[in-house]
């Protein structure tokens, strides 16, 4: 294990997550704020001096491999939401460090779960934290930090992406390795820029700005006690239409970009997750049309919610949980599958949900006719047996640890749907659950083990188990 390798990249994470402090210690500073400018000012204080202790460690050698990309990626969301913490618990906005841990890592996940009951009342310094921390999780800490430090072609930039980034098969978009990291955040800025001149014209601007960081890391942390159903009709609506349009993988916006239309727009992936939203948005208006008595009134709260879910979002602008049962079921199924790889959202991904089925229905020819040997494809590309075995291995990894954390939950005096739905909207990084957990609630009927249990879900979760896992395997740390 390169922990001299190790060490100087956290480091430089470390000052980064301070450097991002900087607006919210601005904007306390404007306001007044003086109990979260000291705690935003010692915070980023820390995190420089540690950053820089950590980042002079010299490095004994430049080899750098898949496993050190892994526990990096693990350790430095770690130590991003354990100091990334210490704003809410030293300006005493959130009293329990263990709320306050809570609170960030679904922040940095996207998961957009809180266990704060009024929003409100918070410091605007640190609701622009709280908000920052969804759109800078959202494509993820590493990958800024690869595009403004990674030397082109470097072997441990991409280990580092691999490891971050979300999705079957992670490589870069062109040779240089600076250059694509460059690239995926160019298209995200390009993205929340366009939102948010759609959405300030019709909200306050700062309003305007956590909808953006929430919606484009599909992270769904509002500023209103409401939420999202503070806005208006048309602010929801757009919304609607970016929530979507981040839950696309990035590589589409680059072909794109490059006028390679074809490609793009025959993305499978692409065109199963349209189909699914379109389907599952349709059927839900139908079934809660007597809730709200009007078609068109059902179809714009259902458009909304199924593309907050399907995108891991998070958003609420209705009490899903009072839909029934169809409704509800759709919903939890589309907590699992979630968004496109390669975007911002969560869940175990549908182009993987397509592989699934695809090894399975080419296990059951196998099994009739065992001398046949069928590829599976993919648009239009043969699919390795390795990669199938990855997705086959990743699905039983994700329903093993699924289950260890309802076991673990069950200590809680809670009901089954809380804690089945708060567990599958936790590791999928969705949000709200059912129950107790439910859009209009909060996780703070959980106990402080609860809390932790849930939190390491979250990060299980963003992380694609194996970066997390490997912290807690020895052999990992060997020589």
């Amino acid at each position: 294990m390169n922990v001299s390798m190790i060490c100087h990249i956290l480091g430089i994470a470390l000052e980064v997550e301070a450097a991002f402090m900087t607006p919210a210690l601005g904007i306390s500073l404007y306001k007044g704020e003086w109990a979260a400018v000291a705690s935003l000012a010692f915070t980023m204080a820390l995190l420089l001096l540690i950053g820089e202790i950590m980042r002079r460690i010299p490095v004994k050698r430049t080899e750098y491999y898949a496993r050190e990309g892994f526990v990096t990626v693990g350790l430095t969301w770690l130590l991003l939401s354990l100091f990334g913490a210490l704003p809410f618990y030293i300006s005493g906005s959130v009293p329990s460090y263990i709320d306050c841990f809570f609170e960030i890592v679904s922040g940095f996940t996207t998961t957009g779960a809180s266990i704060i009951p009024a929003v409100e009342d918070l410091p605007m310094g640190l609701l622009y934290w709280r908000s920052f921390s969804n759109w800078l999780g959202g494509m993820g800490v590493l990958v800024f930090v690869l595009a403004i430090t990674s030397s082109d072609n470097s072997g441990d930039a991409l280990h580092l992406l691999r490891a971050e980034s979300p999705g079957v098969k992670v490589g870069k978009l062109v040779p240089r390795m600076r250059r694509s990291t460059t690239i995926l955040y160019a298209i995200y800025l390009g993205l929340s820029v366009i939102m948010f001149l759609l959405l300030v014209v019709d909200m306050p601007a700062f309003d305007a700005l956590t909808a953006v960081f929430a919606t484009g890391g599909t992270g769904g942390f509002s500023v209103r006690n409401i939420g999202m159903a503070a806005y208006s009709r048309y602010s929801q609506i757009v919304m609607t239409v970016f929530m979507l349009l981040f839950s696309v993988n990035f590589t589409v916006y680059y072909l794109l970009l490059i006028r390679r239309f074809r490609s793009a727009l025959h993305n499978e992936e692409l065109c199963t997750f349209v189909i699914i939203y379109a389907v599952v948005a349709l059927a839900i208006a139908v079934n809660i049309t007597p809730i709200f008595g009007k078609f068109t009134d059902a179809l714009h709260h259902s458009t909304f919610t199924v593309a907050s879910v399907i995108s891991t979002t998070g958003f609420a602008i209705s009490d899903f949980d009072a839909w029934p049962w169809f409704s509800k079921i759709l919903l939890v199924l589309l907590m699992f599958m979630g968004a496109c790889a390669g975007s911002t959202g969560g869940g175990v991904k549908v182009v993987r949900v397509i592989l699934a089925f695809k090894i399975i229905r080419r296990g059951v020819r196998r099994a009739v006719h065992p001398q046949q040997v069928r590829m599976i494809h993919m648009d239009g590309e043969v699919i390795e047996d390795e990669t199938a075995d990855s997705v086959a291995v990743f699905l039983l990894l994700y329903v093993l640890l699924f289950v260890g954390i309802l076991i673990l939950l069950a200590f809680e005096e809670l009901d089954f749907t809380t804690v089945f739905s708060g567990a599958a909207a936790c590791l999928n990084n969705i949000g709200p659950g059912l129950g107790k957990a439910g859009p209009m609630l909060n996780y703070n009927c959980f106990s402080p083990f609860g809390k932790v249990v849930l939190s390491f879900a979250m990060l299980f979760g963003r992380l694609e188990l194996y970066p997390m896992l490997m912290l807690f395997i020895p052999s990992a740390w060997k020589k």
